[in-house]
């Protein structure tokens, strides 16, 4: 049968590659491992990834980043898996980098970027990629990461108690945003400052409960789950309790 031709030339055709790659790789027993099965528990503990991004966040501050290569041979090295310390939930804002402000190398970091990066509402496609972070590989950390003067977060101050609909599916994410504007109301500082640490704040406790992948493995000590704003203006990641 054509199908049954096709799929016998596709298995032999990975078993092969594998099998160079593998040996290829023979230096290297991380990825070499990769290529002939699942990829191996995450060696690094969720306090040391977080050393590196605090580190990392400093170097970058301080004009000292090491890691300036975004070369093709700069990604040759992971072409058979990935092996990131730590998941980054942030904004898709085009300023927020977190491979660049953390000083992170190629494949260091499992990034998830969504206006707003709030968490609860973000539907499966978040939230599925969280998991498969934890799950499947293997990291550490995962940080909920805001920003400074966030335009999603202004949004939903800015219509917090119109009755209007903004277009399409904005509508729905700023609406996801705006509890986190209602919790902050009153409170003495600066609204839009509240209001985007209250998200991300919103984002940790909701990640901390999520059932049935990242919650259990907080509880176990698997993973930490934590939160940072990040400031545009200095370059700073204010890390949250």
């Amino acid at each position: 049968m054509p199908y049954s031709n096709s799929t016998s030339r596709r298995s032999f055709l990975v078993s092969s590659g594998a099998t160079l790659l593998a040996s290829t790789l023979s230096g290297n027993t991380a990825l070499a491992a990769f290529a002939d099965g699942p990829a191996p528990a995450q060696t690094v503990s969720s306090d040391e990834a977080l050393h590196r991004l605090i580190e990392g966040n400093k170097r970058f501050v301080d004009g000292q980043i090491t890691h300036p290569g975004r070369t093709p041979d700069d990604f040759k090295p992971l072409a058979a898996g990935q092996f990131p310390i730590a998941a980054i939930v942030c904004c898709a804002d085009a300023r927020v980098t977190p491979e660049i402000l953390f000083d992170q190398g190629i494949g260091d970091l499992f990034v998830i970027a969504i206006a707003g990066n709030y968490i609860e509402g973000a539907g499966a496609s978040v939230k599925g990629s969280i998991e498969y972070a934890v799950a499947e590989l293997n990291v550490p950390l995962v940080m909920v990461l805001g920003h400074s003067q966030c335009g999603a977060v202004k949004a939903a101050i800015k219509h917090l108690h119109d009755h209007d609909a903004l277009p399409g599916a904005i509508n729905d994410l700023v609406n996801n945003i705006k509890p986190a504007v209602v919790e902050t109301e009153g409170k003495p500082g600066d609204p839009l400052e509240n209001a985007i640490e209250a998200n991300v704040h919103r984002g940790v406790a909701k990640l901390n409960t999520l059932a049935p992948v990242v919650a259990p493995a907080v509880k176990s000590g698997k993973i930490k789950v934590g939160g940072g704003v990040y400031d545009l203006a200095t370059g700073a990641v204010k890390l949250l309790a």
